[in-house]
């Protein structure tokens, strides 16, 4: 387990102190704002099959979800049919709940739509922040805020494109991993960078 002590100087937030693969999502990924459309996908995808579950297991099984579902590719997963999702299905390597498996593909299918509306994904999901990143001051867990307005806002929104397993906590993690929310703890090394 890493610690934040003398013999790893960098301070981080206490969450993601459990292993070596979440100080690297912490580290590398987790609040840097986010701008590419695949990128973006993957990261909403992930948080589909997170619902109930911890990000953590969802970080271990990153990988394997990868492979099964063609590198993340919109526009491949939007084509899947019964038999793929039946393989799916019996695939130990990533989480076997239908209804998950099915709500990526659907919003697969709804993220080609809204890029074909707005011209890019990241056009349209950073439109609920103005198209800049929020910071929050987070010195202790009761700092940490589930969902704000500018969730309720993408999650009604997102709905009402179609959008399956996007509630409003659902998109504030969302918004946290992209980087439109940015609320490490206040003696974390990542808060205090652009």
């Amino acid at each position: 387990m890493t610690k934040n002590n003398a013999l790893n100087p960098k301070k981080r937030c206490e969450w993601c102190l459990k292993d070596e693969l979440y100080v690297k999502y912490h580290d590398e990924e987790w609040g840097v704002p986010c701008h590419d459309d695949n990128l973006l996908f993957e990261y909403l995808f992930l948080e589909t099959f997170q619902a109930g579950l911890s990000w953590h297991t969802i970080l271990k099984k990153r990988e394997n979800f990868r492979l099964a579902f063609d590198q993340f590719d919109a526009r491949k997963i939007a084509n899947y049919d019964e038999s793929k999702v039946k393989s799916l299905m019996s695939n130990v390597g990533i989480i076997r709940n239908q209804a998950k498996i099915l709500a990526a593909i659907n919003n697969a299918q709804k993220i080609l739509e809204v890029q074909s509306i707005f011209g890019s994904f990241d056009s349209y999901v950073w439109k609920f922040t103005n198209y800049q990143t929020l910071f929050f001051e987070t010195h202790t867990k009761d700092d940490i805020k589930t969902k704000i307005p500018e969730s309720d806002m993408m999650s009604k929104d997102m709905k009402s494109h179609g959008f399956k397993f996007i509630g409003s906590v659902s998109c504030m993690a969302y918004m946290e991993s992209i980087g439109m929310v940015r609320d490490h703890y206040s003696y974390c090394w990542r808060n205090s960078l652009d």
